[in-house]
């Protein structure tokens, strides 16, 4: 026991995760029985994302101590994550361009799938579902746009009341404490929960199913790296002149969480943790930056629907010009505002984006219905792009604003 708990909890999931994978292998679909372990982490895990977020972003709020703060902090917030998401969609198309995924697809015998192929709410419904019509409704759904709306007003309120308001925000700072501690009790099942769902996936063949799509699957996989390892880098090292090597190896708990989990909410405690703990945002900021970003910012997502929809274009012989690809990038951004964090949600997004290159609704439910076996491993993928994504922002916003510890930052990470 001793052993287990001095090492490193990364480490520990690393571990589980290669373990995962081999299990997953010789056990086949009988890997599956174990999945019950997987599903408990990821039960534990969505217990303590909406107490957690509304607690920590109402004292995050608090603790800037002015009001005007954010309206800053939500203009550096918003605009850096949407110069993410261009530069990610462009890094799909340019390499869905260059691999042309949907060249020589025949789709003739795929099964289409019309369920997911049209489920699409419009962006006017995104964006008035940010007002909840009842908080208490809101929290009991875990509607996370409309939790943070009303975090971020209560917060709000509570400065401005000033002293009378004392006693509220001591208990929404005790209340976000003791959230940390529960969080951090929950993630020593993580290894054991990433174990059975690594196993499951590979277990039902999810994986081996990359080959039979894999020019798709090497575009996208090129496209995760390319954001990863260039967007990232050029904001941590040239925006922040601070050293990439230790932002990457603060975030190795949440991406490897993301991986296995396939959720950026669900991941939300261990990055908030992560940010805090190894890159030294402080809880102003990664209360509100992080719980933001897991639900606006879906860089990942992006990637994966540009490249579908250039896919899609090829196999159905759609022409491409500057104007259509203008189209997916500008489609994309808006409808990825609000996506459930959970697995698969970004099948949910193609239809609206294919619509503007003329693609109906039969032709969608083909494409998605070719996707969709195999969209989990991919899911995984673009999960850790989508909380990398989170966690560099964050920690830009949170050095702008003077709420980032840099020798936090340099320092080994904790785990």
């Amino acid at each position: 026991m001793k052993f287990w708990f001095d090492t490193p909890l990364w480490k520990r999931i690393l571990g589980m995760l290669v373990l995962g994978i081999i299990f997953g292998t010789l056990a086949g679909e009988s890997a599956m029985s174990i999945g019950w372990i997987g599903q408990m982490f990821i039960r534990l895990i969505r217990m303590i994302v909406v107490p957690l977020v509304f607690v920590t972003l109402v004292t995050g709020v608090v603790a800037m101590g002015d009001p005007k703060r954010l309206g800053s902090l939500g203009i550096k917030t918003l605009g850096l994550y949407m110069a993410t998401t261009a530069f990610a969609i462009s890094i799909g198309l340019a390499l869905a361009v260059i691999v042309e995924p949907g060249v020589g697809v025949d789709l003739a015998g795929v099964v289409p799938n019309e369920e997911i192929g049209r489920s699409s709410s419009s962006l006017q419904d995104r964006l008035l579902a940010i007002i909840p019509t009842n908080p208490v409704t809101a929290l009991a759904e875990g509607n996370m746009l409309a939790i943070i709306f009303f975090a971020l007003m209560l917060g709000a309120g509570i400065l401005l009341t000033g002293k009378k308001a004392d006693p509220l925000a001591k208990v929404f700072d005790a209340g976000s404490e003791v959230m940390l501690k529960v969080t951090h009790l929950v993630m020593e099942v993580a290894p054991f929960g990433v174990f059975s769902l690594i196993a499951g996936v590979v277990g039902t063949g999810g994986i081996d199913q990359l080959f039979t799509v894999f020019p798709l699957a090497a575009a996208f996989l090129a496209a995760c790296l390319v954001h990863i390892v260039i967007t990232h880098t050029f904001i941590i090292k040239f925006l922040l002149k601070l050293p990439p090597m230790r932002f990457f190896q603060g975030v190795r708990g949440p991406q490897l969480v993301a991986f296995s989990t396939s959720t950026s909410s669900g991941t939300l405690p261990v990055t908030i943790a992560a940010a805090e703990d190894n890159l030294g945002v402080k809880t102003p900021v990664a209360s509100s930056v992080l719980p933001l970003g897991s639900t606006i910012n879906m860089d990942g997502t992006a990637i994966y629907v540009g490249i579908l929809a250039v896919f899609s274009a090829q196999v159905f012989n759609i022409p491409l010009g500057l104007t259509e690809y203008l189209l997916i990038a500008l489609a994309t951004t808006l409808v990825s505002i609000g996506t459930a964090a959970v697995p698969s949600a970004s099948l949910f997004l193609l239809a609206a984006v294919l619509s503007v290159l003329g693609i109906d609704a039969a032709q969608t439910a083909i494409i998605v219905g070719f996707v969709f076996p195999f969209d989990r491993p991919l899911d995984m993928v673009r999960t850790v792009v989508n909380v990398t994504g989170d966690l560099s922002v964050a920690t830009a916003v949170a050095k702008w604003e003077d709420e980032f510890d840099e020798d936090i930052f340099r320092a080994p990470p904790v785990d």
